[in-house]
């Protein structure tokens, strides 16, 4: 696929000549499904675009978005990019000081948010952002009492829609006049500590993306597919590989209610491709096997045959290798009792889906890979306009990252800290010239802060990030993230936090499934109650021993956990510990839990003393 427009504006103006009343977007609210043609997309959007306009926006001015995925933040968005100015996405997740932190950096003109809950935060921060000229409420009708300098968005939409009447060419002149350079997007990272910084985002980043996304496989097949996005548009990868790839080609795009109704919207609406990062694969995987457990034995036998049936076919299409006769026969009963199910629940027509993000257990893939669905590893970051390499259907393997992306230069320092270079690599961060500075080597490559090698293939692998890298007493280096992916690919385990800088053994802080806890404690006779008793009976502590004594026997003995903590209020991004695509904040975790933490290594400190 060749692109030939060279900003978003243009592909989005193109599209919408193209696919006219073929429908583009919509979201599911309460139940029922808000939709958008594509000639309905744009004339909202420009109204949207032209009501800021309105209201004072002009080329350059940010306008901060604070709200969960719906189409008024699709409008905003190609609005706020029509007219030349720059969108600031922000997770509604965030307290009203981090809200007035990004809107008073930023230097926000306007901050539209989503309902009555996101404008008392950003009344809050009004007190201290005095570049903010007004506050624009989706859900107006929530808001008893519209106060001073707050008005509705169908409001602005109207401003918008008689700005249109006066002038029918204005949107599209702005549009035009809009450069490759000129800056789209600033998207603060999700910072662990200090204040996040804001990495500006240009067209040029933009397209870049878009054209290497544009010449590899898997490639979407135009108007003929269909997704069901789920993840955040405020993170870079869902708004880039998603939201202007998908508008590049011609997707419809049917935005899932919640996060608690995916698997029903994705049943519904049969997407052929899903954009996920690995802790949704592995959520899906550990439902399978709980699923698995409450079967009879030999059902539960017949399941772990076909897993090592779907392995080996998996591990033959990765090596392009023909597969035997009696492997295929295998396979065919193998699919019909256990991978077509997995089909079925994600709609019967997923060909791929990502796993983006963080590392996934090869198991978990492997799965996946065997019902016919490619997972599709890649890695990238705010600072790269979302992925830097992606494993490609034509050329992949399988615990990489896959080649760089076209366009896409990439080296690693002496330490293995992985340097890139390429179009898609933003500018800077946003009035943070100290932090630019930092952020590159002396001859333009961006420090990811991520530790990788390169196979004899030239495939990248990712060991850990370079903070995060453990350092134990002994000097031995230890990737957490590898130690941790491979706990959480038993299902017992829902989260596993390793723990060891400058310690003398690594340790852990767990969270259990409690309905795998029950299975298992059923199987075994432990006499319970409520699955919650189970976390203090030692006949149940005995089975997680267990648990962890396997995981430990896959594992160098300088890696295996030594002592662990459960963890019960599980991790979440509503508690603080996980960010909006499901990341753990380990300075965050730490903190939190330092008394767990400390109790791990008390009695071996108190000797040392």
């Amino acid at each position: 696929m060749q692109v030939t427009e060279r900003t978003v504006n243009e592909i989005f103006r193109n599209r919408m000549q193209r696919y006219g009343d073929r429908l583009a977007i919509e979201k599911k609210r309460k139940g029922a499904w808000e939709q958008a043609t594509w000639n309905q997309y744009y004339e909202r959007s420009r109204s949207a675009g032209l009501g800021l306009l309105s209201i004072g926006v002009s080329k350059g001015d940010r306008v901060s978005l604070v709200s969960e995925n719906r189409l008024e933040w699709l409008y905003a968005d190609m609005g706020t990019l029509g007219i030349g100015a720059v969108l600031v996405p922000i997770y509604s997740t965030l307290t009203a000081e981090e809200i007035e932190f990004i809107v008073g950096h930023s230097e926000s003109k306007v901050v539209i948010v989503e309902n009555n809950e996101q404008l008392e935060k950003a009344l809050a921060a009004r007190k201290k952002c005095p570049r903010l000229e007004k506050i624009v409420v989706i859900e107006s009708e929530d808001v008893k009492l519209m106060p001073q300098g707050v008005m509705s968005f169908a409001d602005m939409m109207q401003a918008g829609s008689r700005k249109h009447a006066e002038d029918p060419t204005l949107f599209e002149k702005m549009a035009e006049d809009v450069g490759v350079e000129d800056l789209a997007s600033i998207v603060y990272t999700s910072g662990t500590t200090g204040h996040p910084k804001g990495a500006m985002i240009s067209h040029k980043n933009i397209m870049a993306q878009i054209k290497a996304l544009a010449s590899v496989e898997p490639q979407y097949g135009f108007d003929t597919d269909q997704t069901v996005p789920f993840l955040p548009l405020s993170h870079v990868f869902e708004r880039i590989a998603g939201h202007f790839f998908g508008m590049y080609v011609g997707l419809t795009s049917s935005y899932a209610e919640s996060m608690d109704t995916i698997v029903a919207d994705i049943q519904e609406k049969r997407p052929t491709e899903i954009l996920a990062v690995p802790r949704v694969c592995e959520k899906v995987y550990q439902r399978i096997t709980m699923q698995v457990r409450n079967e009879p034995a030999w059902k539960q036998k017949v399941f772990s045959w076909g897993q090592k049936v779907g392995a080996k076919i998996s591990d033959c299409r990765e090596r392009k290798k023909r597969i035997p006769l009696l492997l295929r026969f295998k396979y065919f009963i193998a699919f019909q009792m256990i991978f077509k199910k997995l089909q079925n629940a994600l709609g019967g027509r997923v060909r791929w889906m990502t796993a983006s993000g963080a590392p996934t257990a090869k198991e978990i893939i492997q799965f996946f890979n065997g019902a016919g669905i490619q997972v599709i590893e890649g890695y990238g970051m705010t600072e790269l306009t979302a992925p830097g390499t992606m494993s490609n259907l034509a050329d992949y393997r399988i615990g990489t990252v896959g080649k760089p992306l076209p366009g896409v230069d990439i080296k690693l320092d002496n330490d293995g800290e992985i340097l890139v270079k390429g179009d898609c690599v933003v500018r800077g961060y946003w009035r943070n010239d100290e932090a630019t500075r930092e952020a590159f080597t002396p001859d333009g490559y961006l420090r990811t802060g991520d530790i990788g090698i390169f196979t004899e293939e030239g495939f990248l692998i990712i060991t850990d990030r370079k903070k995060d890298l453990i350092i134990t007493s002994g000097g031995k280096n230890v990737a957490p993230q590898n130690i941790e992916n491979l706990f959480k690919s038993d299902p017992l385990f829902t989260q596993c936090i390793v723990i060891g800088e400058k310690r003398k053994y690594l340790t852990a802080l767990i969270n259990i499934d409690r309905q795998i806890a029950a299975k298992l404690a059923e199987e075994k006779g432990v006499a319970f109650k409520d699955p919650e008793e189970l976390l203090d009976k030692p006949e149940f502590l005995k089975i997680l021993d267990g648990h962890i004594a396997e995981r430990n026997s896959r594992l160098a003995k300088y890696e295996t956990i030594k002592k662990y903590r459960i963890i019960r209020q599980d991790f979440s991004k509503e508690t603080g510990e996980l960010t909006a695509t499901l990341k753990v904040k380990r300075k965050v975790v730490q903190e939190k839990y330092g008394p767990e933490i400390e109790s791990m290594y008390a009695d071996d400190e108190a000797r040392a003393g």
